[in-house]
Formats: structure tokens, sequence, C-alpha cells
């Protein structure tokens, strides 16, 4: 046999390799914007994961989840903000709190009792149209409806239901918002009347519905509250994105049945106050669109607001096509385009069909919102 030949003084022999000696340096310098940002090692998680890597990714480079590869990234990578730490010069005084400005960080004190303020002024509306007639009720109606407007609004910038920093928003869903606020105000009697052949004069509306769904606005508030500190805390304590994942979903459900069950408590109480006779018919609509609400706020607060926006436009779009095809149904050899919606009036009434409308909607929104809101990074 041939000897083999000795390696020159001076030079090593290269060892063989089948693989990079440091996986995670090539994964380091890919993400290496993202590492040097992140605050904490979940971040980075999450922002991995929203590049599609997940736990049986992580395993190729030598990890067994995605949440120990984030804390190597996360030691290994020096942030910009510890260099800029280490520069900049001491404050003179701390900066403070947000609560102590105004800004949109808020208490749960302070945060729940903005989330009153529409239920409260809608009361106040409706206490005073049951002493007003002629003009003066015209009044208080427009001022209720501008001051409830308000209300919303300041509710919408502080607290859980917030956008500010957190989410982007879509500007056609205040329009979608409104129009299925409309719709449950005076929208079942315009249908009826269509279908009755009218309408022959101004259809009836309740204020009963806005009225529940003005209050409504608390127990909303809570429960994303609720959501989004419960997640947090098991992404926190999660050891892979399928443990995070199979925690997760279970309490949105669950969160999401509670709004439900409130409302409908709220739209039995309403039934049985004065000027609420008619709160057990629009109990199925108040219902569903007040879970519809809820949902797309939580996609919208957790950065998914084209999927709230097209869960609200369905719905919008269910209603509007059931009052067309009801006059369409007039037109002489169309009658058969109003077969489906008289089917359902005469079935359910006319709040069967919003009922079904904002009901399937939000179905495809919680559906969505269950694989969306289980991933980690729409909680960073």
């Amino acid at each position: 046999m041939t000897a083999p030949l000795p390696t020159p003084p001076g030079q090593l022999r290269a060892p063989a390799r089948r693989g990079p000696a440091d996986p995670v340096k090539a994964l380091m310098h890919r993400h290496r914007d993202l590492c040097e940002r992140a605050v904490d090692p979940l971040e980075i998680a999450a922002g991995l994961e929203a590049h599609g890597i997940t736990d049986r990714t992580a395993a190729r480079f030598r990890h067994r989840d995605v949440f120990s590869l984030a804390e190597e990234l996360y030691a290994r990578v020096p942030r910009a903000t510890d260099t800029e730490a280490a520069t900049a010069p001491a404050p003179a005084a701390a900066d403070p709190a947000p609560e102590a400005t105004g800004g949109p960080a808020v208490s749960p004190a302070r945060w729940t009792a903005y989330a009153l303020l529409p239920g409260a002024v809608c009361a106040a509306t409706l206490v005073g149209l049951d002493h007003s007639t002629g003009q003066g009720r015209l009044a208080i109606g427009l001022a209720g409806a501008l001051a409830l407007s308000g209300a919303l609004s300041a509710c919408l910038r502080r607290g859980p239901l917030r956008t500010e920093g957190r989410g982007r928003t879509v500007p056609a869903a205040g329009l979608w918002t409104y129009w299925l606020l409309g719709y449950l105000l005076c929208g079942d009697g315009l249908l009826a009347a269509l279908v009755a052949g009218g309408p022959d004069g101004p259809w009836p509306g309740s204020l009963t519905p806005l009225a529940v769904l003005a209050v409504a606005v608390v127990p909303a508030a809570w429960c994303a509250h609720l959501f989004a500190v419960h997640a947090r805390r098991r992404l926190n304590g999660s050891r892979g994105l399928a443990d995070f994942t199979a925690g997760t979903w279970p309490l949105l459900l669950t969160l999401v049945g509670l709004y439900a069950l409130a409302v409908t408590g709220l739209s039995l109480l309403a039934a049985y106050t004065p000027g609420g006779v008619n709160g057990t018919e629009t109990l199925a609509p108040t219902v569903a669109l007040g879970t519809l609400f809820l949902l797309a706020r939580l996609l919208t607060v957790h950065g998914f607001p084209e999927s709230a926006a097209t869960g609200l436009a369905t719905a919008c779009a269910a209603e509007a096509l059931a009052c067309a095809t009801a006059l369409a149904g007039r037109i002489p050899g169309c009658g058969f385009l109003a077969v489906p919606v008289r089917a359902v009036v005469e079935a359910g009434g006319a709040p069967a069909v919003s009922a079904l409308a904002c009901g399937a909607a939000a179905l495809g929104l919680l559906t969505h919102a269950a694989v969306a809101l289980s991933r980690a990074s729409a909680h960073t």
C-alpha cells in the first residue's frame, strides 16, 4: 500500500464539513435589523414567525424551538438602543408617565370610565327623547347622535380598543360601521315595508338595539384587555409556537362567548324597560352585530385591519342586497329575485335577515381570528 503524502510544513489540512460551523450566523445577518430593534427575545421570536420560521425550521439551526433561537439571536446581536444609551447624556428628569400627560396608555379605571361614556350618552338621549316632541325631539336626537359619536371616538382612542401605535386602520371601515348601525336602527323596518309592498310612509325604527351596543362597549373593552394580557402572559411562558397557539385560540373563543352572553343579557334587560317593547325581536341581530364589531376591533388592534374591514363590508353587502332584491322583485318577470328574502322574512321576521348577514360575517371573522390572533407576531 502507498503511504499518504505528508502535509507540508506550515499548512493545515482543512477538515471535511457538511454544513456551516455556525448555522445561526447566516440567519443573524439576514434578520439583523429585526434583532437590533428588538427590546426582548419575544419580539425576535414573533418576527421570525412572521417570516415563516417555525419550530421545525428552528431545529435546522440546532434549537428546539423558535423561542430558544430568538434568545440566542438576542444575546449575540448588539442593539442600537444599547449603543445610544451608552453615548447619550443622562436626562435631567424622568419623563412623565403616559397617564400623566394624557397619552394613549391609561389605567384600567380611566379607560373603563371612557368606555362608560357611550352608554351614558345614549341613556341621556333616550330620556330626552321621551320627554320632548316636535322640533325639540329632532334637536335632541341630532345632539345625541353627535355626542355618541364623540364618546365612541374618545373611547376608541384610549385603553385596549385603541389602535394608535399598535395597528393600522382602514378608513372605509368607519363607513361600514355607520351603515351597520344605521341598518340596526331602521333597516329592519325598511325591509319589512319593502316585502309588504311599501313603504307607504316612514318605516318604524327602534333605538333599543343601539342603546344596548353603546352600553356593551364596557364588556368589549374588558374582553379586549383580558385577551391582550393573557395572550402576552402565555407568550412569556410558552416554549414553542405550537404551545402558544394551543392556548390562545380557546382564550379567544371563551372571551367572545362571554361578550355574546353579555350583549344577550343587556338586550333582554332592555326589552323590559320603557321604550324597549321590541327588544326581544332584535335580540339576534344585536348580538350578531356586537360580536362582529368586537372581532373586527380585535383584528384591527392586533394588526389585521384589512380582514376586519372585509368582514364589515360583507355584512353591509348582504343587507344591501336583501333590500335591493326585495325591491327588484317588483319588476315584471323578476319576482323570483325576492323569493329568498321573502322566505327568510316570513320564517323569522325582518330582523332575521340582518341576524344572518352579521352572524355569517362574524363567524367568518372568528375563524380567521382564531388563526391570526394565535400567532406570536400578533402580540408584540
